[in-house]
């Protein structure tokens, strides 16, 4: 085999292969892994239950990026470190691309605590995008479960769970700020 051959074989099947790795994610194939999720984070990931975050409606970048630290062990959460350990990256892309498929039904919350809340929040849009819907690996917060939230917030502060810009503007926030912050996200729909 001449070497020009070989150079085009080489350079196709690296196109080919690269092609697979970056195939469309299956949203039926997600939905179908998905149920193993339903237990903790609600029918179609839309949790009713505040120790667990709505899914459904999530940015599939911000869903990949999670499951695959939970798979390498980066973010904590053993149950979930547990349940992602044996995901491969087309199931997590398939996980991903379901969930955001999914209509987010707003958690709602504390109305009066939200009304408070919203005069803080446009600090949150500049990356979680307007009306904090999420904008690429940044999260939707708009519609989840306040409680989460707040976890989220405090582990931020109290650097258990880390991110560059999180950890700064988590200490900027009194906890009466975070508890109004996180209804008013809680109530976006």
């Amino acid at each position: 085999m001449n070497l020009y051959r070989k150079l085009y074989l080489g350079v196709f099947l690296a196109l080919f292969i690269s092609g697979l790795a970056f195939a469309a994610p299956d949203i039926a194939a997600g939905k179908e892994k998905a149920g193993m999720c339903f237990a903790c984070h609600g029918a179609a990931g839309n949790s009713k239950n505040p120790n667990f975050p709505i899914l459904a409606g999530q940015k599939p970048a911000y869903l990949v990026n999670q499951l695959r630290a939970f798979r390498k062990g980066t973010r904590e959460n053993s149950m979930m470190q547990n349940m992602a350990a044996n995901l491969s990256d087309a199931e997590i892309n398939n996980l991903a691309a379901f969930f955001a498929s999914v209509k987010n039904i707003s958690a709602g919350g504390d109305k009066a605590l939200a009304a408070k809340g919203e005069s803080k929040a446009p600090m949150c849009f500049g990356c979680h995008g307007n009306k904090a819907v999420g904008r690429g690996v940044t999260p939707r917060l708009a519609g989840q479960q306040p409680a989460y939230l707040q976890r989220q917030l405090k582990a931020f502060k109290d650097g258990s769970r880390r991110n560059g810009s999180m950890g700064g503007i988590s200490k900027m926030l009194s906890e009466e700020d975070v508890q109004a912050v996180t209804e008013y996200m809680g109530s976006l729909k």
